[in-house]
């Protein structure tokens, strides 16, 4: 006996191989993975639960098939190398960890020539356990297995069939096949769909030759691709020289060749609905799309080229990255074994980052014309602040003789004296809600705010100040406090005491240094918020619900 062979405890093992990290969507999606390798036109998935809450999921194909030897082959951990190198199925550990992960027994049934009796084994982890023994089970097609394998299957074939699914749901339910676990069920086929049409949606596509097509369903429902670089509309900024990267192996030879496209996805305010839910431009959309052999196997995230794993920038959510390798940059790459992530050589980061920053610089550009123009179209709601101030007896502030809008002056007595010219922006007929604080769309000198004269008619003015919508203090600070009334109701009664103050104490040796310090203000609060991000979608809907509110 050689002591120097240490086999694994079989029931350890086996269990602890469950924990690698997939859910059910990406263990369903490594279950294709095979069918697709097995050169399988139609795939076909059923998620079906009993009465009695017992769930089963069902695989099935037209694939090339196995006969016994080969089924035994590949329910082996450590399946043998497959012939074809670029097949979607890589480390012979798929099959096994997939199924595991969701379900304590799985089986599989196939065949493949048509003439020959059906071939069936199966992992029941239970028997594992109570055996110690890695040993399969050989039993008889059950009438639920020949039942799906005439519906989901060719002449030639493979059907997997997980039971046991203890891990199918996140939860169990107090009713088991009760109405709440029903609905869980269905929400896990519209999420598997939804998932599949993505990390396939090349084979999905008739129109897309870069790989062969296949057909695959849901519960009879067609999966439908979804191509996330909505290339009916988004502009493609790379060269064609700079989309070709060459990979060198540890010696210093050619390894491959990978491709690489820069994607910007146009604004949303120009989409319409329909082309919005296409497009599904969201802040965790942006970044690296990776695909191998035309499978996606990285959806989103800058994989640590651009900030840590995980960073998400808002103003790079147009920007989407298709980068494609193929079979031979495995290793390159540093390919899971979920195929579901991959991680890049330094020296590959350091490049990327380097040729993809002009296509960044563009992208943060258009987000942020698209943030401005939504900023401005923005409503805000100042009628708390104009009620305060008209509430609020005592105020010092100085007496309005009369005021010419022709002119955009106004004679005052104030505190360096009486009828005193001053020339401000004078406005009549004003809405009566706004007679002390206005935001507009009308100072084109920068400044954040202006003093003025404001009345609802045309006498009686009182003296109130403009703010500029246009202005980055506006844009990023008053809408992002938009949803916290006191805070715009605080900016905005410190900015009309601010004005005014001017106007009491303005004549016209004072007025120009009143301008120099407005001028200085707001020159120095646009250059204190340049690096400040314009709100989202989230800060302008509390903006607009807010104002629906008053």
């Amino acid at each position: 006996m050689n002591d120097l062979i240490n086999e694994p405890d079989a029931s350890r093992l086996i269990f602890g191989l469950r924990d690698t990290g997939y859910n059910f969507r990406t263990a369903s999606a490594d279950i294709i993975d095979n069918s697709i390798a097995a050169n399988a036109d139609e795939i076909h998935v059923r998620v079906s639960m009993a009465a009695d809450g017992r769930k089963f999921v069902y695989f099935g194909d037209d694939g090339d098939g196995m006969n016994e030897a080969d089924v035994h082959d590949a329910l082996r951990y450590g399946a043998p190398v497959r012939e074809s190198l670029a097949s979607l199925g890589k480390f012979g550990l798929g099959l096994k960890t997939a199924s595991s992960s969701v379900c304590r027994r799985f089986t599989v049934i196939s065949r493949k020539d048509a003439t020959e009796p059906l071939a069936k084994l199966a992992w029941d982890l239970d028997h594992v356990e109570e055996t110690g023994e890695w040993e399969m089970l050989r039993e008889p097609v059950e009438p639920h297995e020949k039942e799906a394998w005439d519906e989901l299957c060719g002449e030639t074939g493979t059907l997997v069939v997980w039971s046991k699914c203890d891990r199918l749901l996140s939860k169990n339910y107090d009713e088991p096949g009760g109405t709440k676990e029903q609905g869980a069920i269905k929400r896990l086929r519209t999420g598997l769909k939804d998932h599949l049409g993505t990390i396939y949606h090349r084979f999905l596509d008739t129109s897309d030759a870069r790989v062969r097509n296949v057909i695959i369903t849901v519960d009879d429902e067609a999966v439908l691709p979804w191509n996330p670089f909505f290339t009916e509309k988004s502009e493609q900024v790379l060269a064609s020289a700079q989309q070709v990267i060459e990979v060198a192996s540890d010696d210093g030879e050619s390894a491959g060749a990978a491709t690489i496209k820069a994607w910007i996805l146009p604004n949303s305010n120009t989409l319409s609905d329909e082309e919005k839910a296409k497009a599904r431009i969201t802040n965790r959309g942006q970044g690296f799309y990776i695909y191998r052999e035309g499978r996606l196997i990285n959806a989103g995230g800058w994989l640590g080229v651009f900030g840590s794993h995980g960073t998400f920038e808002p103003h790079m959510s147009l920007l989407r990255i298709e980068f494609d390798f193929g079979h031979e940059l495995d290793e390159a790459f540093y390919v899971d074994v979920k195929k579901s992530r991959i991680l890049f050589d330094p020296a590959i980061e350091e490049y990327l980052n380097s040729l993809l920053r002009n296509s960044r610089r563009e992208a943060e550009n258009r987000y942020r014309r698209k943030e401005k123009e939504a900023a401005i179209k923005a409503v805000l709601s100042h009628t708390s602040s104009n009620v305060s101030i008209a509430e609020t007896p005592g105020t010092k502030k100085p007496k309005v003789e009369e005021a010419d809008v022709e002119t955009q002056t106004a004679i005052v007595s104030n505190a360096m004296g009486q009828r005193i010219q001053i020339r401000k922006p004078v406005q009549n007929n004003v809405d009566p809600e706004s007679i002390s604080v206005a935001a507009v769309d009308n100072i084109t000198t920068g400044e954040l705010w202006v003093p003025g004269f404001r009345s609802a008619g045309t006498d009686g003015h009182v003296p109130g100040v403009e703010i500029n919508r246009h202005h980055d203090f506006y844009q990023k600070v008053y809408l992002r406090a938009g949803s916290g009334g006191y805070a715009v109701q605080g900016m905005d009664l410190l900015l009309w005491a601010f004005a005014v103050a001017e106007i009491e104490y303005s004549n016209d040796e004072m007025a120009p240094i009143f301008t120099d310090i407005r001028e200085i203000v707001s020159s120095n609060l646009r250059k204190l918020l340049r690096t400040v991000p314009m709100p989202g979608e989230a800060d302008l809907s509390e903006v607009d619900s807010e104002f629906e509110e008053d």
